[in-house]
């Protein structure tokens, strides 16, 4: 069901358990409004929605997706050029398994991915001021030589996503009714990570409690994932599976564990997967998700709750302590 929500500025929303929210209206002070109200319900029921309207320019979406599917398409030797390693991004061949950040001890992911950080570009004596280079948010990127325009595509598209992110943290700040900027200053020197999902045609049969990306919670603030149309993301929804659908010239958005905490437990992140091809397909997937966090020393707490429940102290995070323990969790 589509419905509109505003006065002078409507904003389209089809409504489900992962809403479609259009964006086109968010520069206008009503529409803004109308919008944030939107994403505040999505962000109270399932924690996830999807945009349109972003703004990002459909030219470099389809670049970025082209680009970094020929590269997980090359030879394995010319991949091979840039494996991560304790001191940089890069590729792994081995993805870990998400689902083991929540206690369960399943085999890999059946995945490939290529990682680059927002800061893995700058000075080594800048990236100093946030930790030694063995951190995760810290270590130098490493770009393929091929494709042709791979690492140039990259970073326009990571700089759209810290665009979109920024924007994005505005419209919670408004629908938590807090000031527009009151993020601001905690996302100022933030320390993202974009990564690609390749989910490679199927090989074999999987392992028992295997699947292309086991069950899991993102962990920061908020996520931009790019999503192509073969299918396989999944949601969950009480005790079942639901599909999030893929809509042309979108963006799935769902909130992490982080922003959960920070929001005093008003917000919800999810539990979501994505599942193995039908048993015969030859099909391949990429999604590639931009993972939002705050700046690696911003003080978290839990902001007070809108209603009169009982909230349990807490001593608050970081950021960098928070992302280095479900780092751990994964690749234990």
């Amino acid at each position: 069901m589509q419905t509109s929500i505003g006065n002078s500025s409507p904003v389209t929303v089809v409504d489900g358990y992962v809403p479609v929210i259009d964006l086109s209206s968010k520069h206008t002070t009503d529409g803004r409004a109308a919008i944030a109200q939107a994403i505040g319900t999505a962000c109270e029921s399932s924690g996830f929605f999807v945009i349109v309207g972003h703004g990002v320019v459909p030219d470099l979406i389809d670049r970025m997706y082209a680009t970094t599917l020929e590269f997980f398409q090359l030879p394995r030797l010319e991949k091979d050029r840039v494996l991560a390693t304790t001191e940089t991004g890069g590729l792994r061949y081995q993805a870990g398994s998400a689902a083991k950040s929540i206690g369960h001890d399943t085999p890999s992911d059946l995945c490939e991915i290529f990682s680059c950080n927002v800061l893995g570009d700058r000075r080594p004596e800048f990236r100093a001021q946030f930790a030694d280079d063995t951190l995760p948010w810290t270590r130098s990127n490493l770009w393929p030589r091929t494709p042709d325009g791979f690492r140039e595509t990259w970073s326009k598209y990571t700089h759209a996503m810290e665009r979109l992110a920024a924007d994005l943290m505005e419209l919670f700040a408004l629908a938590l009714g807090l000031d527009p900027m009151f993020f601001a200053d905690k996302i100022d020197q933030h320390i993202s990570t974009i990564v690609a999902n390749y989910y490679y045609p199927p090989t074999g049969t999987p392992l028992p409690g295997q699947l292309r990306k086991g069950e899991h919670t993102d962990w920061g603030s908020l996520t931009i994932l790019y999503q192509d149309d073969i299918g396989g993301l999944q949601v969950r929804h009480g005790d079942n599976w639901r599909d999030v659908p893929f809509v042309p010239n979108s963006f799935v958005i769902n909130i992490g564990d982080m922003m959960a905490f920070w929001t005093g437990g008003r917000w919800v992140s999810t539990l979501h997967r994505v599942c193995n091809p039908p048993q015969g397909s030859s099909n391949c997937r990429v999604s590639i998700p931009f993972f939002h966090l705050p700046n690696h020393d911003a003080r978290i707490e839990p902001l007070p709750r809108f209603d009169s429940a009982p909230q349990e102290p807490s001593s608050g995070t970081t950021p960098g302590q928070w992302y280095l323990e479900k780092m751990a969790a994964i690749y234990s």
